[in-house]
């Protein structure tokens, strides 16, 4: 009997810690474009990279009891040719005609300078995250040259841990937001343009 109810309460206990673990999430976000941008070029061609500058695809834990378990990540692979050909969407909304090699073009590099997400991982629970991306541009014309960085971030309350379609709706929505914020500075398709 004593064994019974001693096995029982391991069990429940066992359980309970598991329950406070978080599975490592493999998101595959869709960043978009969120605005129309205004056309001021003429068709000129203009080479268009997306390169990710990030030290580590992982964005970071999922907080919890056991945060290195808990591990949220986006790869490469997935993350940048989405980006290339939103870019290149842009590019072709401000009016120009993305190429991936033109002799004498002006160049735009965008780089994907970070991508995080943060949650407090002194609790048991997962209440908050604090996501966040930056974004870099490069625009090279002839001689000249303009740089930028663009960043936006989301402060999520959470009633229970969010699973992964909540985290990659999260991660879409905030690199949406810096991608757009990229296109939506004037000095970009001005100096594509001269």
């Amino acid at each position: 009997m004593l064994q019974r109810l001693l096995f029982g309460l391991i069990t429940v206990t066992s359980l309970t810690l598991v329950g406070c673990a978080h599975s490592p999430q493999q998101l595959s976000p869709q960043p978009k474009l969120t605005t129309q941008l205004a056309p001021v070029g003429r068709g000129q061609p203009v080479v268009v990279r997306v390169v990710d500058g990030r030290p580590s695809p992982t964005l970071g834990t999922r907080g919890g009891m056991y945060p290195e378990t808990s591990a949220i990540s986006v790869s490469s692979a997935d993350l940048i040719p989405k980006l290339q050909a939103q870019a290149e969407a842009a590019v072709r909304l401000l009016g120009y005609t993305p190429t991936s090699n033109a002799i004498n073009a002006p160049t735009l590099t965008v780089t994907l300078a970070e991508l995080k997400y943060q949650s407090p991982k002194d609790t048991m629970y997962v209440t908050e995250a604090t996501i966040g991306a930056t974004f870099r541009s490069d625009v090279k014309n002839g001689g000249r040259t303009y740089n930028g960085r663009y960043g936006a971030s989301l402060d999520q309350r959470f009633g229970m841990a969010p699973n992964q379609e909540t985290n990659t709706k999260l991660v879409s929505d905030v690199l949406s937001d810096a991608l757009t914020r990229v296109f939506k500075d004037p000095s970009i398709g001005r100096l594509l343009g001269e």
